[in-house]
């Protein structure tokens, strides 16, 4: 899971460097009133992100290679579920936390910083805690992408709206490409993350999948498209709905994306309100209105193995975290696999045949997860370049909207 030469001295001291000022940066336009909120239990504030990401370095790298923990409080506030080290504040009361302030978390990653660019540059870091120090930093990459999209959710409900960057460019213009479907490879085909770079445990191992005939849409599914199925009166038509994601939308209230207006016209983004693109990819959507607008359309999700596969050749430039946008874009690309939406598949969230998860605590990173939950793959327009492959497998509980969750279609063809 770490190629050692690659991963090593002063490169890993850049990359160390460079991921920890990525996350200060994201949050430059924040006040500090802003880092304290929570808004629901699946939203944590930001301050709790930025001590939680400093924490996992502190308690997974540092302590051990026998730096001295820096408060045992800190311990207990910002464990996020890992049980095996010991009790944690519950999730839903983050928000709570007044304290310690934003500065005081701000001077305990600041410490954690310095500790850490100590061992790296005296060489003291053992090589069997080489791999964990990069499993960090991919974390910590995972919790960018949370960051941006927790406070869009925290600012959303500020009647002012603001913006949670206030420099951020206007996507540009453009028109998608008409939606067309690619045969898929049918057959054994191989799964899963087969080389010596970085993965998470879930990629693996690599295996064999059968891929039965289908074809795959080109592109994302845009917000003009999505427009069509509401104002055709798919919300209220029972037949298109999965059984819970039925229940969902009635009790939920549920009529467009999370974000969109009423006058479906408008859409909250982390640049505060915009006028709607037609042509950029919908998102903000569960996978219950995923599956629906895919039964409306006369087609399916695809699997996440039939994903996988198609994205695999895909080298087109993609909006990620880099392109600045924050904000999924129009595009005339006619794959659009990578960046814009994490992608919902038709797939379960379960285990690869033999998977294994890592050895002792950092085993609860995604192993216990694979239960009720569905996976979603290609990463996002919050998602770093360097953290992002064809293999890569995330997951939601499939009413899960907050995040920047898109989709694309699929369909059965005969052999």
């Amino acid at each position: 899971m770490l190629d050692i030469v690659e991963n090593s001295g002063d490169a890993l001291l850049d990359r160390f460097r460079k991921t920890r000022g990525t996350t200060l940066a994201l949050i430059a336009d924040l006040q500090a009133e802003d880092t304290v909120v929570q808004s629901m239990p699946d939203v944590s504030p930001t301050k709790w992100h930025l001590a939680h990401v400093s924490w996992f370095f502190e308690r997974f790298v540092l302590e051990p290679c026998g730096v001295d923990r820096f408060r045992d409080d800190y311990h207990y506030l910002f464990n996020s579920y890992y049980n095996s080290v010991g009790e944690m504040h519950p999730r839903p009361l983050r928000g709570e936390l007044s304290r310690p302030t934003l500065a005081e978390v701000l001077d305990y990653r600041s410490r954690i910083d310095d500790q850490m660019i100590e061992l790296l540059e005296r060489d003291r870091v053992p090589e069997d805690i080489l791999t964990t120090l990069v499993l960090g930093l991919h974390h910590e990459r995972q919790h960018q992408e949370l960051l941006l999209t927790d406070i869009k959710h925290v600012l959303s409900g500020n009647p002012l709206r603001p913006a949670a960057r206030t420099s951020l460019r206007q996507p540009p213009s453009a028109t998608a490409a008409a939606y067309e479907f690619t045969r898929g490879e049918t057959g054994i085909v191989r799964i899963g993350h087969d080389s010596d770079d970085f993965c998470f445990d879930n990629e693996t191992p690599a295996h064999d999948a059968l891929l039965h005939p289908h074809s795959i849409g080109n592109r994302l599914i845009t917000n003009g498209e999505y427009r069509e199925f509401i104002t055709a009166g798919a919300y209220d038509k029972p037949t298109l709905w999965l059984s819970d994601g039925w229940t969902a939308i009635r009790e939920r209230g549920w009529r467009r994306p999370l974000y969109w207006d009423e006058a479906l016209e408008t859409e909250f983004t982390l640049a505060g309100q915009r006028e709607i693109d037609e042509h950029a990819p919908v998102s903000h959507v569960s996978y219950y209105e995923a599956d629906a607008f895919a039964r409306w359309s006369g087609h399916r999700l695809p699997t996440e193995f039939e994903w996988e596969r198609a994205a695999i050749s895909d080298s087109n430039d993609a909006n990620l975290l880099e392109s600045g946008y924050l904000q999924p874009a129009a595009s005339a690309d006619s794959r659009q696999f990578i960046g814009d939406t994490w992608e919902w598949t038709s797939s379960a969230y379960l285990p690869y045949p033999g998977f294994q998860p890592l050895a002792g605590s950092l085993g609860e990173y995604n192993g216990k997860f694979m239960c009720n939950q569905m996976t979603v793959r290609g990463g996002s327009c919050v998602t770093a370049t360097d953290h992002i492959r064809a293999s890569y497998r995330s997951f939601f509980y499939p009413d899960a909207r907050w995040q920047f969750l898109g989709f694309r279609l699929a369909r059965d063809e005969n052999a």
